[in-house]
Formats: structure tokens, C-alpha cells, sequence
């Protein structure tokens, strides 16, 4: 069986001659749980681009959002064993961020205390080269969340996960753990609150839609 490895930071997955089978997230987790490293391998493919973006919405920065990648699929391989609801794979990875950026400091000293415990990998690139859009890009996200720290962090949660990461009121309740109409809710007032603090943000919303090829296949 041809091999390939795939790393998030430091984190090496094997992904062998089903990575271009299309199986349902629920059947690659159910994989998963079994200890199956080839299907969770494919799991980070198909969706380690869209944590990616959601952290650096959070954190204004291309380089500590690959290192949290690192650490929330590294908690999610650590977690293996949770039942998850059929279809909901990605929004407990985004559950799993909020609450990495949440415990930032935290969850990185539990990362490198993880990595110690490991061989040291090879080096390897980054997951896109310095530029000046990705320069501007952080620049402006910077703005944004300087603006955003000024609500309450409930609503900070919801605005990034349904505004910025396109998540639909019932992903993001089952990633944050509430209600749906708690989503709906406090996403409304953030809304306003920001058009409130800067009538032209709701307008720039779209700004931060960043591409999807941030990170390259």
C-alpha cells in the first residue's frame, strides 16, 4: 500500500490508498475510534483548511494558527474514543478550536509537553509562504478582533463560527454546546453591537471570508 505523510505542525498522519475514496466523515470516525490512523489521516485532509482559517479568524496571526491546528487535532486524536452525533464531525473539530483558542496558553504547554514525548520531526515548510496578502491579511484581522474583544466572549464565539466560518446556527450550537436559539440569539446582538461600535464592520464582514487555498493541498 503507497503511503503518504501528511503533518499538521508536528503532528505526522499516514494516509494510504483510500485518500481518494469520498467516505462520510461519520464512517471515517467510527474508523477513528477504532485507533484507525488512516482515516483519521483523511479526516485532517478534508478538513484541517477550515480550522486553519477559523483559528486565524480568532487569533490574527497565519503562524500561531497553524500551531493550533497542531494542538486541536492533536486533542481530537486524543478524544478518539467520543461518540459523535452522524455528520457533526467538523463542527466538534470547531468546538475543539474555540475552546483551544479559548485556553490558548494552556493547551500550548500541553502540546509541547506532548511533543517532548515524541522524536523530533524533520523540518517542514509552512502551510503558505510569507506575502504581502497574507501580511495585509493579518494586519486587518487584527483590526477586526481588536474591534471584537469588545463584546462579551459568548458573542465573539458565535460571530466567528457563523459569520466568519459560515457555520449554520445548528453546527455552531453543537460545536459550542447550546442551544440553537442561544446561537441565533447572541449572534444578533453581536451583529449589532459591532454595527453599534463601527457601522461599516457589518459591511467588511465579507472581508474576512479568507480563501480556501490559505492552505495548499
Amino acid at each position: 500500500m503507497t503511503s503518504v505523510d501528511d503533518r499538521v505542525g508536528n503532528w505526522a498522519l499516514v494516509v494510504g490508498h483510500e485518500r481518494a475514496v469520498e467516505l462520510d466523515d461519520s464512517v471515517l470516525w467510527s474508523r477513528v475510534r477504532t485507533g484507525d490512523r488512516d482515516a483519521f489521516g483523511l479526516l485532517f485532509e478534508r478538513h484541517a483548511r477550515t480550522i486553519y482559517n477559523y483559528c486565524f479568524r480568532r487569533v490574527g496571526s497565519w503562524d500561531a494558527a497553524e500551531d493550533l491546528v497542531s494542538i486541536v487535532f492533536l486533542e481530537a486524536w486524543r478524544r478518539r474514543d467520543k461518540s459523535l452525533p452522524a455528520g457533526k464531525e467538523l463542527p466538534w473539530l470547531l468546538g475543539i478550536a474555540t475552546n483551544v483558542v479559548r485556553n490558548r496558553r494552556r493547551a500550548e504547554r500541553r502540546y509541547a509537553a506532548a511533543l517532548r514525548r515524541v522524536p523530533a520531526p524533520e523540518p517542514e515548510p509552512s502551510f503558505a509562504e510569507d506575502s504581502d496578502d497574507r501580511l495585509a491579511d493579518e494586519a486587518w484581522m487584527q483590526r477586526a478582533l481588536q474591534l471584537l474583544s469588545r463584546l462579551p466572549r459568548r458573542e465573539q464565539e458565535v460571530f466567528a463560527l457563523c459569520a466568519w466560518s459560515e457555520l449554520s446556527y445548528e453546527d455552531a450550537a453543537v460545536a459550542l454546546h447550546i442551544p440553537v436559539g442561544t446561537v441565533r440569539s447572541r449572534l444578533s446582538r453581536a451583529r449589532a453591537r459591532l454595527r453599534e461600535l463601527d457601522p461599516g464592520f457589518g459591511h467588511d464582514e465579507t472581508r474576512m471570508q479568507i480563501s480556501e487555498e490559505a492552505i495548499e493541498p
